[in-house]
C-alpha cells in the first residue's frame, strides 16, 4: 500500500475496522448493560427474533414476519443434498438463471452470489458448508435502506435513516483492463485483496467503452457500496408503509429494512418494491456513511440509536420478554462466531 493510500486510510474513519471505530463509546454500551442488569439487554428488543436480531438470526425466521409478497420468492436448500436434488427442486419451485444464493444465516454479503447457470451452482453447492437460499433476482432499479425504529406503547414510527445504495461497479474505457479500472476505483482500489480473490480469472480481461461491470452484488458499506442520503424525502407516506409493516406482527420495533424498488414515490404509494432483509437489532445505522459527517457527528448518531434500542428492550423485558441469561448469550454467539468464521474461510 502506497503512503498516500495509508494515510488516506487512517485518517478516514468511514475504512477504519469496526472494532477500532466503536471502541471509543463502548462504555455507554457497558452503562446501558449495568441498568439492565444484562450483558445481553438488546435481546427483549424484537420478541420475536432470535437474540433480537442482534446476530446469528436465520432469513427464514424474519421471512417469515414479513407480509405475504413482500419479499422475494425464497426457497431453501441444504448443503448436503446431492446437485441433482438441488436441480430438482430449484426446477420444481419454478426458478430460472439468473438467481441470487446466499446464507440462510449471514450477515455483511458473506457468501452472497449470483448465480447464472449450472456451473455455478454446482460450485457454489459444492463449497458452501452450510444451508443456504435460493431467491429470485429482484431486478429493480433502486436499492433502499430504511433504518426504523417504534416504542412498543406507539402506533407511530420514525425512519431515522433513509439511503440509496450504489453497488461497488465499474465502467469499461476501451483501453483498461478490470485490474487497472480496479485500481483506479476510489473504493475498490482500498479492497484489492478481495478484488483478486473475486475477479482472479477475468483481471486481465479488457472492458469495451461504456461497459458496466459489478465487483460486488452485495449492497453492504463492508463491500464496497456508495450510499446516498436521502433522508429529507422521508415523508408521511413512507413513514405509513413502514408502520403497517412493522404492525405486521406487531413485534418488529428495531432495526433496518434493505428493500428494492422502482422508485422511491412508488415504495411509497406501496408499489413495485420488494423487501430484501430486515436486520434487527444488530443493525448499524449505516447512513452515517457517505454522509459528510465528522467523527463526533456519527458517534452522535450511533449513540442516538443505541438509547432507543435500550428503551424499546427495558420496555419490552418490564412487559413479558425477558432478557436472555448470560450463558444462553455467551453460547450462543460462540457458536455464531464458528458459523461466520466458516463462512468467510469458504467465501
Amino acid at each position: 500500500m502506497s503512503i498516500k493510500k495509508f494515510f488516506s486510510k487512517i485518517t478516514n474513519w468511514e475504512l477504519w475496522p469496526f472494532s477500532l471505530l466503536y471502541f471509543p463509546i463502548g462504555f455507554v454500551w457497558a452503562w446501558y448493560c449495568l441498568r439492565a442488569r444484562s450483558v445481553w439487554f438488546f435481546s427483549s428488543s424484537n420478541p420475536t427474533l432470535t437474540f433480537g436480531g442482534f446476530e446469528g438470526e436465520s432469513k427464514k425466521e424474519m421471512y417469515e414476519q414479513l407480509p405475504p409478497s413482500s419479499f422475494p420468492r425464497t426457497i431453501y436448500i441444504l448443503h448436503d443434498l446431492s446437485f441433482d436434488q438441488v436441480k430438482k427442486k430449484i426446477i420444481e419451485n419454478g426458478f430460472s438463471y439468473p438467481f441470487i444464493v446466499k446464507p440462510d444465516v449471514g450477515m455483511k454479503g458473506i457468501l452472497f452470489r449470483r448465480i447464472d447457470n449450472d456451473d455455478q451452482l454446482r460450485k457454489y453447492h459444492e463449497r458452501i458448508p452450510v444451508e443456504y437460499i435460493v431467491q429470485e433476482l429482484i431486478d429493480l432499479p433502486v436499492e433502499l435502506s430504511v433504518f426504523y425504529y417504534r416504542h412498543p406503547t406507539q402506533q407511530k414510527g420514525t425512519i431515522s435513516g433513509l439511503i440509496q445504495k450504489e453497488l461497488l461497479e465499474v465502467y469499461g474505457d476501451g483501453r483498461s483492463t478490470l485490474w487497472e479500472l480496479i485500481l483506479q476505483h476510489p473504493r475498490a482500489k482500498y479492497r484489492l485483496e478481495e478484488m483478486k480473490h473475486r475477479h482472479e480469472h477475468r483481471l486481465d480481461r479488457v472492458l469495451k467503452k461504456d461497459q458496466h461491470f459489478y465487483l460486488s452484488y452485495a449492497g453492504n458499506h463492508n463491500r464496497g457500496a456508495r450510499f446516498i442520503d436521502l433522508h429529507h424525502l422521508a415523508d408521511e407516506k413512507l413513514h405509513k408503509i413502514f408502520d403497517d409493516i412493522s404492525h405486521y406482527t406487531d413485534k418488529f420495533y428495531y432495526g433496518r429494512y434493505d428493500v428494492k424498488c422502482v422508485t422511491l414515490e412508488e415504495l411509497k404509494e406501496g408499489k413495485n418494491y420488494s423487501i430484501l432483509e430486515f436486520n434487527g437489532c444488530g443493525a448499524e445505522p449505516n447512513h452515517i456513511y457517505d454522509a459528510g459527517l465528522s467523527l463526533w457527528q456519527a458517534y452522535r448518531e450511533i449513540l442516538k440509536h443505541w438509547k432507543v434500542l435500550f428503551e424499546i428492550s427495558k420496555y419490552n423485558h418490564e412487559h413479558g420478554t425477558p432478557y436472555w441469561p448470560f450463558k444462553k448469550g455467551r453460547d450462543f454467539l460462540k457458536q455464531a462466531k464458528r458459523h461466520f468464521k466458516q463462512l468467510e474461510e469458504f467465501d
